[in-house]
């Protein structure tokens, strides 16, 4: 069940145009499909393929777990031997002995990071084996692949030592919604798209959980049993993932996490409520869970000045984190011993808000998708984000603005406003105006005005004219 990834796929493709080695860095969040994405590109370029994943540190491990392991990997699937190197040069060298031939060959070092996680040398000694042995094959692609991207980041894309010698750094990050909705196959079409937005509000674009999706079932009873079933696979998913992945500070990281599961905050706002004074610990924090892909900062451009936004904020990006932390938490024992009961998504409280913001993450992660659909065309987007402006207290002050997603180019500024309602009327025409009426704009720039919704949209709406694009979510789902 492979569907999507073509730019990237294309990107690899790319590689074996050149009459060198490549080394790629590929980065992104455990179940996204990133092994999966480095073998169907060898598979349909028809590379041979040699995957070796580290092995998951435990007690009792050690460096010489981890060399037999890579030897046993190895002697699987050529003809090297099977007794374990010494060290990481000599495993290297005896993978660079089953490289050659007249094709390409790709190889995966999975999971790195707990490949290196006993020898600190590691990298030193791959940076070696690469500059030494690897390069010298002009039909190798070296994908060096993890989950914890902070490892690759600090140890390959940050060291001095790999400077010019990376050829493509792949961050892979979930699936547009088109590409999601090719999981409920040939039902697509007969889905009232309701269900697929709950569903995906849970699950985010993460393949491994979509795969779990039976399209013959409803959305509440597919999320029940992804979620509220004892080890079921949203259940148990989170804490391994989690900890996987965070390997800083992972408990105070998940506390930050906690902070954004009802809206975006600044970096102080998370200090206050953790009662922290405001300094580099949440900051690092916050960094990790971005580099993990759980956290995007929306550093939008203010649109009076044209400057960046004074304040950076950060919004919980991965909407199965924020059902966990909401819903699936704090009922774990009771899911755990068979016991917790659920009829439907609307028996939980304070769904609608959830759900809500679930569904202006699923629209901003597809800002890309987005763009080409708000009558924009042939302007340079200078920013897309969430914006959110403080007001003042003064009698004669001016009010605060928040918008859903802000687009910007050189003339003009787009507020795009999102809803999910059952019924959208002509309410939303002065919401969406008292916002773009906020916004004090330099002289030269048009202000525009975007509806991305679902739901039943009156009549009025589209019959008054103030829209300049009016966007059905079934758009972006490709339906």
């Amino acid at each position: 069940m492979f569907f999507g990834r073509e730019d990237v796929i294309d990107r690899f493709n790319a590689l074996l145009r050149k009459r060198v080695a490549s080394l790629v860095t590929c980065r992104g969040r455990r179940r996204i499909g990133k092994s999966t994405l480095v073998e169907v590109f060898a598979k349909r370029a028809g590379c041979r393929f040699i995957k070796i994943e580290g092995r998951r540190p435990a007690k009792g491990l050690s460096n010489a777990d981890e060399l037999a392991s890579f030897a046993k990997q190895l002697a699987d699937q050529t003809s090297a031997e099977a007794t374990p190197p010494a060290n990481w040069p000599d495993a290297f060298r005896r993978l660079d002995s089953q490289i050659g031939g007249r094709g390409w060959t790709v190889v995966l070092l999975d999971e790195v990071s707990w490949m290196a996680y006993y020898d600190k040398s590691f990298a030193s000694d791959l940076k070696i084996a690469w500059d030494n042995l690897f390069k010298k094959h002009d039909r190798l692609v070296l994908v060096v692949c993890g989950s914890v991207s902070s490892w690759i980041r600090d140890n390959i894309i940050d060291n001095g030592a790999f400077l010019g010698r990376r050829s493509l750094d792949v961050i892979v990050k979930e699936l547009p919604l088109c590409d999601c909705v090719k999981f409920w196959g040939k039902t697509a079409s007969r889905i009232d798209e309701r269900e697929i937005i709950d569903v995906l509000s849970v699950t985010g674009g993460v393949p491994r959980y979509l795969e779990e999706i039976d399209p013959a079932l409803s959305a509440a009873e597919n999320i029940r049993r992804l979620c509220f079933l004892p080890n079921s696979i949203l259940r148990t998913d989170f804490d391994e993932m989690f900890n996987d992945v965070i390997t800083q500070e992972p408990d105070f990281s998940a506390k930050v996490l906690r902070c954004l599961a009802d809206g975006a905050k600044t970096g102080a706002e998370i200090s206050k409520d953790l009662c922290l004074e405001k300094g580099g610990r949440v900051s690092a924090a916050l960094g990790r869970l971005e580099e993990a892909g759980f956290v995007s900062s929306d550093a939008s451009v203010n649109p009076e000045t044209g400057k960046p936004a004074r304040e950076v904020r950060y919004r919980l990006r991965d909407n199965y984190a924020r059902f966990y932390v909401k819903y699936i938490e704090p009922a774990k024992k009771m899911i755990d011993s068979g016991a917790f009961e659920i009829t439907g998504l609307d028996a939980l409280e304070g769904i609608e808000s959830v759900m809500g913001l679930a569904f202006e993450n699923l629209v901003v992660n597809s800002c890309r998708e987005l763009i080409p659909l708000l009558n924009l065309k042939g302007s340079l987007i200078t920013s897309a984000a969430p914006y959110r402006r403080g007001g003042t207290s003064s009698p004669r002050g001016r009010k605060g603005c928040q918008i859903d997603l802000l687009v910007q180019t050189r003339r003009t500024v787009c507020v795009v406003e999102i809803k999910r309602r059952r019924e959208i009327d002509r309410e939303v025409i002065r919401e969406v105006d008292e916002k773009v009426r906020a916004i004090a704009r330099p002289p030269g720039v048009s202000a525009r005005a975007a509806l991305v919704y679902s739901g039943h949209l009156s009549p009025v709406v589209a019959a008054d004219g103030y829209f300049d694009a009016i966007v059905p979510f079934r758009k972006l789902l490709g339906l």
